[in-house]
């Protein structure tokens, strides 16, 4: 199956009552582990890639080409969107686009807000003639997420959501209600208030980023509201490193990457499929 934009998929889970999650690529293992996972639980799935993961990976087109090679050689059969996570420019969304990409966000959050509807507006024209899905922000995510690091959360700002949708077409929208990247310093705290008012007035699919260490009652109250794309990666990696370090200290003299990362594999491939049952879009390929 080819590789899809994220628009109808969000769509339906809007419409259906669950969220897609994105989970995001930093190697091969971590790709082979989240294809297999949305296989075996019949899950659309999104593959995040950060500039600093592409950049890991060796660029935009190499990342293209081995989800391309995995998805044929692994048989996948469920809906698939690669999306460039926290896209810091147009350039930057340009490229990723023209590599192969079927979905882009465009960062623009830390701009004034009239900078941000300007810069915002330029990506979707380029990436809606292209076929591909659009993400925006607004507010400021808390903590840091590979090249992205944010001093605190600022909440979106509801009005600004509805103007800003209203005058740049994007998909979906990921309004700053309170979670953060990376791991939680204590509870999360969601603005629900905030996030049904602009799920409302926008009638668009919600994001949440910084889905790792959320409790499940907030990410079902959140899918409730219309957020229908909830972002894990801190979890993955947590997971992933976990193995390998029980795996090399059972077996110190392990030189083989295939024997330690192996077990990696699996252990993302085992949380990822968690989340998807947690997210209710396991069954809805």
């Amino acid at each position: 199956m080819p590789l899809v934009s994220m628009k109808e998929m969000l769509n339906k889970a809007k419409a259906e009552g669950y969220a897609v999650g994105q989970f995001n690529l930093n190697n091969l293992e971590f790709t082979q582990a989240i294809l297999q996972a949305a296989e075996a639980e019949k899950s659309p799935v999104i593959l995040g890639v950060s500039e600093g993961a592409a950049r890991y990976m060796s660029g935009f087109k190499t990342v293209v080409k081995m989800v391309e090679g995995l998805m044929e050689d692994l048989k996948i059969s469920v809906p698939v969107a690669i999306h460039l996570d926290h896209g810091s420019s147009f350039d930057k969304c340009k490229e990723a686009i023209d590599a192969g990409f079927t979905s882009v966000m465009i960062d623009a959050s830390h701009h004034p807000f009239e900078e941000n509807i300007e810069i915002t507006t330029k990506v979707v024209e380029y990436a809606h003639s292209k076929g591909v899905s659009v993400e925006a922000e607004l507010g400021t995510v808390g903590g840091q997420e590979d090249d992205v690091v944010a001093e605190g959360v600022i909440y979106a700002d509801p009005k600004e959501c509805e103007e800003l949708v209203k005058r740049t077409g994007i998909d979906c929208l990921a309004p700053a209600l309170g979670s953060v990247h990376g791991p939680y310093k204590g509870e999360p705290n969601l603005g629900f208030a905030e996030m049904e008012e602009i799920g409302k007035i926008t009638g668009l699919p919600l994001v949440l980023h910084g889905g790792t260490g959320i409790p499940t009652k907030d990410i079902q109250r959140s899918v409730s509201l219309g957020t229908a794309k909830i972002n894990v990666n801190t979890e993955n990696q947590i997971e992933s490193a976990k193995a390998v370090r029980e795996t090399l200290a059972a077996k110190p003299n392990e030189y083989d990457p295939r024997k330690y990362l192996g077990p990696a594999r699996d252990a993302i491939k085992a949380t990822v499929i968690g989340k998807m049952r947690e997210f209710g879009s396991s069954g809805r390929a």
